[in-house]
Order: C-alpha cells, then sequence, then structure tokens
C-alpha cells in the first residue's frame, strides 16, 4: 500500500475510534458521576452559521437553530477527530501507528483542548477557556478530563488497530 493511503486510512481508523472512546467516557461520566454531556447540536448549528458569514454568537444556545445541526454537530465532532489523529501521524510519524506510546497520545489530547479554549467557547458566547460562564472552572475541567481521554483513547485506538494490523498481516 502506498504510504499516503496508508497514513490515511489509520488516521480515520484511530481518529473515529479515539472520538468514540472519548463518547463513551462522557456517557460513563454522565451516568455514574452526573457530569453535563456536551450537546454536539451546538456545534453543528455554530458551522451551519458559517454559511451565513456568522461566525461568533453572543449565546449559541439562542441562536436561530439550523434543521441537520444534531447531525453535522457530530459530523464535525468525528472529522475533528480525524483531523486531530492526523496531526498526531503528521507529528509523530506513521510508525507510531505501528507501535503506539502512551506520552504523544496523550500530549496531543491535552494540546486539544486549547480548541473549546481559543476557538470554540468564545465563537459559543462563553469567553475565552469559558470565561464567561456561571461556573468556568468546572466548565475547564470538563473539557480538559474530555481531551484528556481523547488522549487515551488515541492511544487505544492505536493499539487497537495497530494489533488488528499485526493479526490481519498488513
Amino acid at each position: 500500500m502506498h504510504e499516503w493511503p496508508h497514513f490515511m486510512l489509520h488516521a480515520f481508523a484511530i481518529g473515529v475510534t479515539a472520538t468514540a472512546l472519548m463518547d463513551l467516557a462522557a456517557l460513563w461520566q454522565q451516568r455514574a458521576l452526573g457530569v453535563p454531556i456536551a450537546d454536539y447540536a451546538m456545534v453543528g448549528r455554530w458551522v451551519g452559521h458559517f454559511m451565513h458569514g456568522r461566525f461568533r454568537h453572543a449565546a449559541i444556545a439562542r441562536a436561530t437553530p439550523i434543521s441537520v445541526e444534531r447531525w453535522l454537530g457530530w459530523l464535525v465532532h468525528y472529522a475533528t477527530g480525524v483531523v486531530f489523529a492526523t496531526a498526531l501521524l503528521g507529528l509523530y510519524g506513521l510508525e507510531w501507528a505501528h507501535a503506539p506510546t502512551l506520552g504523544p497520545a496523550m500530549l496531543v489530547g491535552l494540546a486539544t483542548v486549547t480548541a473549546p479554549f481559543l476557538i470554540m467557547q468564545p465563537a459559543f458566547g462563553a469567553g475565552l477557556a469559558a470565561s464567561r460562564t456561571p461556573h468556568p472552572w468546572a466548565a475547564r475541567r470538563r473539557s480538559l478530563v474530555a481531551h484528556l481521554c481523547f488522549g487515551l483513547g488515541l492511544y487505544l485506538a492505536g493499539e487497537a488497530w495497530a494489533l488488528l494490523g499485526r493479526w490481519a498481516g498488513v
């Protein structure tokens, strides 16, 4: 297999799997600990407003709903996971996908928390790192835990796909 398709196959598989593991961790936190779960419909609403030239909102929940916002939000959520997995493989090489290690995955997971802190929360009207929310440190902690779960998911997904690759002989 040529390098580029092989790279993208790994990035897609690892990104989707890591995002799913992050979502499972969030679901567990919601059910076991009562931690609020992210509403990806708001991500879809935000992205849906891009077509109208609107990138920032005073409060995304009060913005005009988009007909497919929930589906769009989940699609963007998983696509973002693939982009971050692509960054991991871009930084550490395709070799990482064949012999994953925890450190790089956790570093990338930690780095990804900058996306909500610096882009999404301000664009949603929540301020830089949720500074305009009623409980900013709780929101920051939830974001940090979610993205560390994503980092762990990157590692576990890498291990799973590497094991599958060895088993399949590719």
